[in-house]
């Protein structure tokens, strides 16, 4: 018997009829499944966003893993499991029924995004009122389920509701876990209530789920009968993985890994002995199609993530210590088994179920399975490169790949929804689709023999393309090939030494941490600074970049040798930001300096980790024809009393020479940042919005108040306001005052604010001068602490671009009235600010006059050559051209000059 085929029993929808309205468009059967499947899409959608951003949202982990499988997941078998009761038990549902059915849907989204958003904002309130709607709705759902089955005549496929409703009882308790997990600490409970909460949602919830499903809907998909036997396999496993997650649950709260560990074989053992049916229906009717190959690559990765969870187990000597290193086996279980089932049966059921006749099914299905060899090669073989233990690079061009393979599935069944509603509305259209191959004697070919031979192009296709990503992330960082390990050929002791060290105010405590020879050493960093931090070995290891409060751990293997870490964000490791792996009695075998010190960027003496040397700016090179030199004019101040701005901080790609550009960090995307301009006596309200990658701050110069709070760095995501009044005339700087002060600045995160003096007179063209310093680094770094300590910039430049006003000169008529305000924002470098052929009659310096004409005199009795700035100082200074020619202006310190520091007036 096969169930939920377009030939076969036709499959029932809460309070909707089977029949089709023909030309009008979705039946309300089909219309339903549509609106059942829009919260799927968009908890998908949600997570494929957070998978790209992740480097730069705080709490991405857990986001993805929980708008997978609490936001998509959920949403799936709450619809699918309610179908599947009515197909069933053949009992139509009930309009009360139906009505409770779209008040649970409704409630469990309400209850996810209460957990996101308490979980996400440190909210416990909201996480825990979230977990209860949650967790009361698929009680609610899983009785629903039984009643309903009770209700109806008794059939051979009622066990399969027994699962549902056992699986749905338990997710209660597992959202429980979650909120007491949200109100704890990282201490030994919170660790046994991970592996718990683990057991119940993942084994429990959502594997009961499947497998329960799988038995009837495996043979479905293949289009063949239950192998004979399955059902009395079927309703002997489910005591045993019952029993199973009891057993998993029970060690993990009382601590007792081996109990995990058997809890974990006894569910491998229940699942394997379900699965064996199925193999062999596999077998008679082997799969063809991306669905069936999806679905069954999904169950291999079960089997593989219980294998590692298992391993892990047993190696680990304390529960406490097991959810450190669950990262890869949460990927195996959500990536490999969960979204790849979750894909693969959509990809089959949506098409049934839009309907629209044999035709149109077909039609649609063909839809949703393209590209199918190549999709599940790429996610399992993919998957499979992020697991072993591979440079970081490579693991990052494999995860990009096995989440383009993944997003292809939602557009696709999109796609077929759309066109399943177009052949339903316009019949003509199914018509003239194309009509199945038949066989010689007029019997239609199976599918499978029609897509015989298909499968192979895009398993070479998809092998093809992993290998380019593994080949391109080792093209992207060769040295992690080289790294050297710890090791260094000592024999291993079979001990293992845990160390635990705080990364708290440009320091790691401790900072050194010793070994016997031979032993495995494991690290666990964590990150109580309010800026972010990581922690990278000269061997390779990384902990990746924490947030405050963040914890990572560090496998670093068995020692033999002396191991040098630093934390990699610019400059915190020249601030002293460096740590130290040492053994007992010496290093017995040295590290290879060609390879840990060079390629690695080992040692204290070199530029920023990275090893490779930055490129130098061309000074004397030519701009491209479309350069756009950063404009120089400097706008009046404005009438308000009050300038609420908002300043954003942007990692961003700028020129800095011909030729040459960094991802400078900056202040809405400029380096300097943009200028701001007010009178004595204005209000500012300045609101930081840090959309960059690490943490940042800011200093206004231009007001005087206590730096305690609006000083403060803040974390991606964040913003804080900063209120001052300008009481004081000048030119101020301000800048980003986050430790290493010099690196930010250095890296474009500073600018001017202009109060004018009371009565300044007007002129007829200003400009604005802010010269600085590059030090650049390696890479697209950009800035170089190194070299910043060691007073050697690449360039002193104008505006942020060496050179740029040489391509592009500034304008003024002869005669006109030019005043320069001038500001250097270093972070060290002075200026003497001059222009050639032109003196100055004007020059107001860090808030006073300095030569300007007596009340009542036409000119000032004397002028002026150069305005000198130190670091953080600035001024103006005023003249008037003689005659039209081209009046260099630069920086009078004429090595600086050289560097960068110079540009054209064109004067006509």
């Amino acid at each position: 018997m096969s169930l939920l085929t377009p030939g076969g029993s036709r499959p029932e929808t809460p309070g909707t009829p089977t029949n089709g309205p023909g030309p009008q468009g979705f039946s309300d059967r089909a219309r339903w499944h549509v609106r059942s499947f829009l919260p799927v899409l968009v908890w998908l959608v949600a997570a494929a966003v957070v998978s790209v951003v992740h480097r730069f949202v705080p709490g991405s982990r857990w986001m993805l893993v929980h708008f997978l499988l609490l936001g998509a997941v959920s949403n799936a078998i709450v619809t699918w499991t309610w179908h599947f009761t009515g197909a069933l038990v053949r009992r139509p549902a009930s309009a009360t029924e139906t009505q409770h059915q779209v008040v649970r849907q409704i409630l469990l989204n309400v209850g996810v995004v209460g957990v996101s958003a308490g979980v996400v904002g440190g909210q416990l309130r909201t996480t825990v009122a979230g977990a209860v709607v949650v967790g009361g709705v698929l009680a609610w759902h899983g009785v629903a389920l039984g009643i309903r089955a009770r209700r109806s005549l008794s059939n051979r496929f009622r066990r399969t509701i027994t699962y549902y409703t056992a699986a749905c009882l338990l997710l209660p308790v597992g959202a429980a876990l979650g909120a007491l997990m949200a109100a704890g600490r990282s201490d030994e409970w919170q660790s046994r209530l991970v592996l718990a909460h683990l057991a119940l949602n993942l084994l429990g919830f959502v594997g009961l789920t499947i497998l329960g499903t799988l038995v009837t809907l495996w043979p479905t998909m293949l289009r063949t009968r239950l192998e004979e036997g399955s059902e009395r396999t079927f309703a002997a496993v489910l005591p045993i993985l019952l029993g199973a997650i009891v057993v998993t649950v029970a060690g993990s709260v009382l601590g007792l890994t081996w109990v995990v560990a058997a809890g974990l074989v006894l569910y491998a053992a229940g699942t394997v002995t379900l699965l064996i049916p199925l193999v062999r229906t596999a077998v008679r009717k082997p799969p063809w199609q991306f669905s069936t190959w999806s679905v069954g690559a999904g169950m291999v990765w079960l089997l593989v993530a219980l294998g590692q969870l298992v391993w892990l187990v047993v190696r680990t000597p304390r529960v406490a210590r097991v959810h450190d290193d669950l990262g890869l086996v949460v990927s195996s279980f959500a990536v490999g088994f969960v979204a790849q089932v979750l894909f693969g049966a959509l990809s089959y059921l949506l098409p049934v179920m839009l309907g629209g006749g044999p035709a149109a099914v077909r039609h649609t299905t063909s839809m949703t399975q393209r590209f199918g060899a190549w999709r599940v090669t790429v996610t399992s073989l993919g998957l499979l490169v992020c697991l072993l233990p591979v440079p970081s690079l490579v693991r990052v061009t494999a995860s990009v790949l096995v989440l383009v393979a993944l997003s292809f599935t939602p557009p696709l069944l999109v796609r077929a929804a759309v066109v399943a509603h177009r052949l339903r509305t316009h019949p003509e259209l199914t018509r003239a689709l194309p009509l199945p191959e038949r066989r010689a004697d007029g019997a239609p070919t199976p599918s499978h023999e029609r897509e015989r031979g298909r499968p192979l192009g895009g398993l070479v296709a998809g092998l093809a393309a992993v290998l380019l990503a593994v080949a391109g992330g080792v093209a992207m960082d060769p040295a992690a090939v080289f790294r050297s390990d710890a090791a260094g050929g000592v024999t291993p002791t079979g001990r293992t030494v845990d160390a635990t060290v705080t990364a708290q105010g440009m320091r790691f405590t401790p900072d050194t941490v010793t070994v016997n020879p031979g032993d495995r050493l494991v690290i666990t960093v964590t990150n109580t600074d309010a800026d972010v931090h990581d922690l990278t070995l000269e061997t390779g290891e990384q902990s990746g970049r924490l947030a405050r409060g963040q914890s990572a751990r560090m496998d670093v293997g068995v020692v033999g040798r002396s191991v040098e870490g630093w934390c990699s964000i610019v400059g915190h490791r020249q601030m002293g930001m460096v740590f130290h792996v040492r053994t007992t009695g010496g290093d017995d075998v040295a590290a290879a300096p060609g390879v840990a010190g060079a390629l690695a960027g080992g040692g204290h003496g070199g530029h920023a980790a990275g090893g490779a040397a930055s490129p130098e700016v061309d000074l004397h090179g030519t701009f491209p024809a479309d350069f756009t030199a950063r404009d120089a004019t400097l706008p009046p101040a404005p009438a308000a009393t009050l300038h609420r701005i908002t300043l954003r901080a942007q990692d961003v790609d700028l020129p800095v020479g011909p030729g040459v550009t960094r991802r400078m960090w900056t202040f809405n995307g400029q380096a300097p940042g943009p200028a701001i301009r007010g009178k004595v006596g204005d209000r500012f309200e300045i609101t930081l919005v840090n959309e960059g990658t690490i943490g940042h701050s800011i200093d206004f110069h231009a007001g005087a108040l206590a730096p305690d709070g609006p000083m403060r760095t803040i974390q991606p995501g964040e913003s804080l306001v900063y209120r001052f009044t300008a009481t004081r005339s000048g030119i101020w700087m301000y800048h980003c005052s986050t430790m290493p002060m010099s690196v930010h600045i250095a890296a474009g995160m500073a600018g001017a604010v202009i109060i004018d003096p009371p009565g300044l007179p007007r002129v007829d063209k200003e400009y604005l001068v802010v010269q600085s310093e590059l030090y650049l680094g390696a890479g697209n770094e950009p800035a170089d602490a190194a070299k910043i300590a060691a007073h050697q910039p690449d360039a002193v430049v104008f505006n942020g671009t060496s050179g740029q006003y040489d391509a592009r000169p500034l304008t003024a008529k002869a005669g006109e009235r030019v005043r320069f305000w001038v500001l250097d924002v270093g972070p060290d470098e002075p200026t003497t600010f001059h222009v050639v052929g032109a003196q100055f009659d004007r020059a107001f310096k860090e808030g006073t006059w300095v030569l300007r004409a007596a009340p009542g005199e036409p000119d000032a009795p004397g002028g002026s050559q150069a305005l000198d700035l130190g670091a953080a100082q600035g001024g103006f200074v005023e003249m008037t051209f003689p005659e039209a020619g081209h009046y260099p202006f630069v920086n009078h310190m004429m090595s600086r000059a050289e560097s960068g520091a110079h540009g054209i007036v064109e004067v006509r």
